[in-house]
C-alpha cells in the first residue's frame, strides 16, 4: 500500500521523506508553564492542582512543588494564559508567565538569595530563650529565664510579626479548601501563644505591678510563676522557619539544574561594527545576523556560523561528551559551548530560546515539571494528611487530660502532634529526586521528556535496538554493484538513483546521493514521490517512467545465488525502471566505535540486548554475532517491530526501543521507554520518551543507569517520610518528644529528603568517566602537535 507521507526505518531497504512531523498543538489545546511563588508544602501544590481542575476551560495540571512549576493544558478558546495565571494568583500564590524570549532575560533576585532579615530577627528572639534553657542544662533551673513579661514581647514579636507569612499561608490554604503544614504551624503555636498569655495575664491580682514582678525567674511555675511556655512557640517558628530557608537553597541551588544552564551564557557579548571594530553589548540586544566574538576561555553566546577563524570548542552541556570539537569556517556553534582554545567570528543563527540551548532548558522544565507515578502515592497521603493530624492531636489533647487531669500537659502533647507532622517531606520525596535526576541525566546528554519516561527506564529489563544509525555510524558506503545488463553504465544508474534518493533522508539513500555528488553526477526533476513503507520510493522521471529504489523484491530484481561475501553482510539497494530491474549497490556501514563496550555494558546490567532491523537477516546476524547479541531479527517490518515489542511486554518484560528513523516510531510508542539517537528524525525525536544528544550508545547505557538511580533514590526519600510520620506522630501523642524537639524534627525531615536527593548529583557513570580520559588524551594530542 502505497504512502506518501513517510516510511518506518530499516528493512532489507528503508527510506523516509523529509516532511516535517512534529505538528504543533491544536487550536483547541495549549500547554503553558508557570513560576509559582510561596508554596509550603506540597499541600499548596495539591491546592492549585483542584483550584485549576474544576476550571472548565483546563485539560490538566501538574503543580510541581519542588520545582515550584504548573503545567497547564488549557483551551485557548475559552480562556487565555493571563486568566489561568490569575486564577493561581487567587488561591494566595504569585505565579509569574514566562515570555517566549525569557532564556535569557535578567531575572529579579530570588527569595533564596535575598538577605535572610526576617529569619535573623526570628533568632534575635529566640536567643534570651536560649540562654534560658542553657540555664537548665547547668543546673540553673529557670533563673537563667527572662522575666515572663519579657518572654511576652519576644513571643508576641515573634508570632505576630515575624510568623506573618505563616497566617498569610495558612489563611490561603484553608481558603483553598485544602490545609497545608503552615496550618498546623500557626495552630500549635497560637495555642501555646494564648494559653500561656491567659496562665501569665490571670496570675497574681491581675494588677500591671503584679504582672511585672511575676516571673523574675522565668516561667514553668517557678517560684510561684506560672507555667508558661512562650520559648517554645519561638522556637517552633524558628525552627520551621529555619528549615524553610535551607529548603528552599536547596532546592534552588543544588537540585536545579536549569540554573547551573542558564549561566552558561555571557551576559555581554562583543558584537562586530560596520567598521570593523568591536564593541560590547548586551546579549539581550543580539538579533539574528550581528556577527559575534568567541575567544579563548569564554561562551558562545548564540547558536551561530563560524565565518572567521578556528578553535576547538566543548558542547558537554548539550551532548555529555566533554571531548573537545575542532571548530572551523561553516561548522555550526552552539549556545553555551566553551572555547578552549582559539578565537571565533560567528554569524547569529539563533538566540534565546530558540538556540539549542533555550530547547534544552524548556525540555527539562517540562520534565521536571511533570510527575513521576509513584508521586501519586504521596498525593493521596498529603490531601488527607492535615485534618487526620488536626483529628490525632485532638484524640491526643482528650485522652491525656483525662489520664492526667493536667491541662498544660494535654496542650503540650496536641502541639507537638501538631508540629512534628510533616507532609512536606513526603511532597518533597518524589519532586527532589526527579529534578536532581533529570539535571544529571542531562549532564549525560541524555533529555527525558518527562518523570514518567525516566521513572519507565529505571523499570527496563530489555533494550530493543535498531541497526543503521543506531549501532552503526549510519553512513555507510558503496562496495559492490551488480548491473542486469552489463552495456548499462554505473554512473547512469546510479544517477538515476540519487535523483529519487535525494527526496530521502534514510542513511542508505544519503549515501548514494553522496557518491552520485561526488562522482560530479547533476540529478534528475522527479515528480509523482511516494514512499512504500519498509520497501522504498518511487517516483516519476520525464522520458524514462516510473523508478523504483528499494528492496531487491520491490525493485523486481533477483540477485543470483553466488554473489561475493560481501553482499551477504551489507545492504542492498536495488533499482528498477517501470518494474524492469536495472542493477543494485550494496552499501557497508561500519559499527560505531564504542558500540561493543555498550552493549557490554548493559548486558552487565542484567539489561537483555535484541537486535532488530528491516535489513536482511545475513547482515543482521553478522553484525550481532561481532557484538555478542543472541537474539537478532532481520527483515522486520515498522508493524513486525510493534508486534514483537508488544509480545515481550505481554510476558512480563519492560522493554526500551532505541531508534533513529520514521520506520522506528511504532516501536517506540509502543515499548515502555524509548530513545532516539542523536540527529534521528522528527517522528522519531517526538516518538521517544528521552532523547539522546550525543551519538555514542553508552548514553542508553547511562540513561538506564540514571534511572535505576532516581528510582532507589524516590523510594528511599518515600520510605524515610512515611517511617517518620509513622514513629513520630506517636511519640508525640505519648508525650516523648516536646514541641521544641518536634520543630526541629520536622525542619530535619525535609531537609534529610533534600539531602538524600542531592547525592544524585554526584552520580557519574562510564560515559562521564570516559569522557574525563578522552579529554585528557584529546588536550595531549593537541598540545603535541603544537
Amino acid at each position: 500500500m502505497n504512502d506518501s507521507t513517510h516510511t518506518d526505518t530499516h528493512n532489507s531497504y528503508d527510506v523516509e521523506t523529509d516532511i516535517q512531523s512534529n505538528t504543533p498543538l491544536t487550536p483547541q489545546r495549549a500547554h503553558l508553564q508557570l513560576a509559582i511563588e510561596g508554596m509550603t508544602c506540597q499541600a499548596c501544590a495539591s491546592r492549585i492542582e483542584k483550584v485549576l481542575n474544576k476550571k472548565p476551560s483546563v485539560y490538566e495540571v501538574s503543580v510541581n512543588f519542588a520545582g515550584e512549576t504548573a503545567n497547564v493544558d488549557y483551551d485557548p478558546t475559552q480562556t487565555t494564559a493571563e486568566q489561568v495565571t490569575e486564577w493561581v494568583n487567587k488561591t494566595g500564590f504569585v505565579a509569574n508567565l514566562q515570555a517566549a524570549d525569557s532564556l535569557f532575560a535578567q531575572k529579579g533576585e530570588d527569595a533564596s538569595t535575598q538577605y535572610p532579615w526576617r529569619l535573623i530577627g526570628l533568632w534575635v528572639c529566640l536567643v534570651p530563650f536560649l540562654i534560658g534553657m542553657a540555664g537548665m542544662l547547668f543546673g540553673q533551673g529557670m533563673a537563667w529565664m527572662p522575666p515572663v513579661w519579657m518572654q511576652f514581647i519576644l513571643a508576641t514579636i515573634v508570632q505576630f510579626g515575624f510568623a506573618l507569612p505563616f497566617y498569610k499561608s495558612a489563611w490561603a490554604s484553608i481558603r483553598g479548601g485544602l490545609a497545608n503544614m503552615d496550618v498546623l504551624v500557626v495552630i500549635g503555636t497560637v495555642t501555646i501563644w494564648a494559653y500561656s498569655t491567659y496562665l501569665w495575664l490571670t496570675h497574681g491580682d491581675g494588677s500591671l505591678n503584679s504582672l511585672l514582678q511575676s516571673g523574675h525567674t522565668g516561667g514553668h511555675g517557678a517560684s510561684g510563676s506560672p507555667a508558661v511556655y512562650f520559648e517554645a512557640g519561638v522556637m517552633v517558628i524558628a525552627f520551621v522557619r529555619t528549615g524553610k530557608y535551607l529548603e528552599e537553597r536547596t532546592k534552588k541551588h543544588s537540585l536545579n539544574s536549569i540554573d547551573l544552564l542558564l549561566s552558561l551564557t555571557p551576559d555581554e557579548v562583543e558584537q562586530q561594527q560596520p567598521n570593523g571594530e568591536f564593541k560590547n553589548i548586551a546579549l539581550k540586544e543580539v538579533q539574528v545576523g550581528d556577527i559575534l566574538r568567541a575567544k579563548q576561555g569564554s561562551r558562545v553566546a548564540t547558536d551561530g556560523t563560524v565565518i572567521d577563524g578556528a578553535g576547538w570548542c566543548v558542547e558537554s552541556h548539550l551532548t555529555g561528551e566533554s571531548v573537545p570539537l575542532k571548530k572551523e569556517v561553516g561548522d555550526g556553534l552552539l549556545a553555551g559551548a566553551l572555547v578552549e582554545n582559539g578565537s571565533l567570528l560567528y554569524r547569529v543563527n539563533a538566540k534565546g530560546s530558540d538556540t539549542k540551548l533555550g530547547d534544552m532548558v524548556q525540555a527539562l522544565s517540562d520534565a521536571q515539571g511533570s510527575k513521576a507515578n509513584l508521586a501519586r502515592l504521596a498525593d493521596r497521603v498529603t490531601a488527607v494528611f492535615v485534618p487526620v493530624v488536626v483529628v490525632i492531636a485532638l484524640v491526643a489533647f482528650g485522652v491525656t487530660w483525662w489520664l492526667t487531669g493536667m491541662l498544660d500537659t494535654a496542650l503540650m502533647h496536641a502541639v507537638s502532634v501538631l508540629v512534628i507532622a510533616c507532609p512536606c517531606a513526603l511532597g518533597l520525596a518524589t519532586p527532589a529526586a526527579i529534578m536532581a535526576g533529570m539535571g544529571v541525566a542531562a549532564r549525560h546528554g541524555v533529555w527525558f521528556k518527562d518523570a514518567q519516561s525516566l521513572e519507565a527506564a529505571g523499570n527496563i529489563d530489555i533494550v530493543v535496538l535498531d541497526k543503521t544509525g543506531t549501532l552503526t555510524i549510519g553512513k555507510p558506503t558503496i562496495v559492490d554493484e551488480v548491473m542486469v545488463d552489463k552495456s548499462i553504465a554505473v554512473d547512469d544508474v546510479l544517477q538515476i538513483a540519487a535523483s529519487i534518493e535525494v527526496h530521502a533522508s534514510h542513511p542508505l539513500a544519503t549515501a548514494l546521493v553522496n557518491a552520485a555528488t561526488a562522482r560530479g553526477l547533476s540529478l534528475f526533476d522527479v515528480s509523482d514521490i511516494s514512499v512504500i513503507k519498509g520497501a522504498g520510493i518511487q517516483a516519476n522521471i520525464e522520458g524514462l517512467g516510473v523508478v523504483k529504489v528499494g528492496t531487491a523484491e520491490f525493485a523486481n530484481l533477483v540477485l543470483p545465488k553466488l554473489m561475493p561475501k560481501v553482499w551477504q553482510i551489507a545492504s542492498t539497494v536495488a533499482i528498477s525502471i517501470n518494474d524492469e530491474a536495472l542493477g543494485a549497490f550494496a552499501l557497508a556501514d561500519d559499527l560505531k566505535s564504542d558500540t561493543p563496550q555498550a552493549i557490554t555494558a548493559l548486558q552487565d546490567a542484567g539489561i537483555n540486548v535484541i537486535l532488530m532491523s528491516g535489513d536482511k537477516q545475513s547482515v543482521v546476524d553478522h553484525v550481532a554475532g561481532q557484538l555478542g547479541i543472541e537474539k537478532a531479527y532481520g527483515k522486520m517490518s515498522p508493524r513486525d517491530k510493534a508486534s514483537q515489542i508488544a509480545l515481550l511486554q505481554t510476558a512480563g518484560h519492560k522493554v526500551a526501543m532505541a531508534g533513529d528513523g520514521v520506520n522506528d516510531a511504532p516501536a517506540m510508542a509502543t515499548a515502555d521507554a524509548s530513545f532516539a539517537m542523536f540527529e534521528g528524525t522528527d517522528v522519531a525525536q517526538h516518538s521517544a520518551s528521552a532523547r539522546l544528544m550525543g551519538e555514542s550508545l553508552m548514553h542508553i547505557d547511562a540513561a538506564q543507569k540514571i534511572a535505576n538511580a532516581t528510582l532507589r533514590n524516590i523510594k528511599q526519600n518515600l520510605f524515610f517520610a512515611f517511617i517518620y510520620n509513622c514513629l513520630g506522630i506517636p511519640l508525640a501523642a505519648f508525650g516523648f518528644l516536646n514541641p521544641m524537639i518536634a520543630a526541629a524534627a520536622m525542619a530535619l525531615s525535609s531537609i534529610s529528603v533534600l539531602m538524600n536527593a542531592l547525592r544524585l548529583t554526584r552520580f557519574k557513570t562510564k560515559v562521564e568517566l570516559n569522557n574525563t580520559v578522552s579529554d585528557s588524551h584529546t588536550k595531549a594530542d593537541r598540545l603535541t602537535k603544537a
